[in-house]
């Protein structure tokens, strides 16, 4: 597809990161049923033989990355509608157990990377006037527990957290929605399907979420023009308590 093509089309564009498996690939598929173009990033990915879903293989916290899917993104479709920072690492141990090593993943994919590409990405939306990003956050931001110490974690998706309702503010009278999805434990290939009878019991639901609940939620933001600053919490009502 030329450049002038991709810009005379009114198709509505979103870029997902962290869309190799799990919730990522699920909201691929998701904003492609509603007829969107997808810019899809992981740092692997099978190539898709979807001519409207665009993949792009790299590191997040790299700026070579975040370079490329934006160059390639405007050069296939011509626009940017909507981020999602899906992409993030989860680690969790003792607090004085955390490496250098382990600092520097985390706040090199949680929080770098989801500046490069939210800054990059709002840059375009200022452009055509509207836009949307969701950040991809967790309940332990706000809900510490005692059996999961994840200091690092609470550590750099709390910037996240805090940062979505910064950018709601500041983008608010220029078109442009931030919101995040709060998940709890969610059946993914991330996690051991042994530990879903344990993680279970810690929601009030009594069950894991699946992909499709973190997904639903991530469309309901999507198609809520009145929306903004918010943390959808799908997390089987741990945000509540216990």
């Amino acid at each position: 597809m030329s450049h002038s093509m991709a810009t005379s089309t009114d198709r509505r564009v979103a870029i997902v990161t962290g869309a190799s498996q799990g919730i990522g690939a699920g909201i691929v598929a998701a904003y492609r049923q509603l007829g969107w173009a997808v810019v899809a990033n992981a740092r692997t990915m099978k190539p898709s033989e979807d001519e409207s879903v665009l993949i792009v293989e790299g590191d997040i916290s790299e700026a070579a990355t975040v370079d490329r899917i934006m160059s390639n993104a405007l050069e296939r479709f011509g626009r940017v509608d909507s981020l999602v920072n899906n992409a993030g690492i989860f680690l969790t141990k003792p607090f004085t157990d955390y490496s250098d090593e382990d600092y520097f993943s985390l706040v090199g994919v949680n929080l770098t990377g989801f500046f490069r590409m939210t800054q990059r990405a709002i840059g375009e939306m200022l452009r055509h006037g509207n836009g949307h990003v969701v950040n991809i956050t967790t309940t332990l931001v706000e809900y510490a527990r005692s059996d999961t110490p994840s200091v690092l974690v609470s550590l750099t998706k709390g910037g996240l957290a805090a940062a979505t309702r910064s950018l709601a503010i500041e983008y608010a009278s220029r078109g442009i929605r931030v919101n995040a999805v709060s998940p709890g434990v969610i059946q993914t290939p991330v996690h051991d399907p042994q530990s879903y009878a344990q993680a279970a019991a810690t929601h009030p639901l009594k069950r894991v979420g699946d992909v499709s609940d973190v997904v639903d939620g991530v469309l309901f933001l999507e198609m809520s023009p009145f929306i903004t600053g918010e943390t959808l919490h799908i997390d089987g009502g741990r945000i509540a308590g216990c």
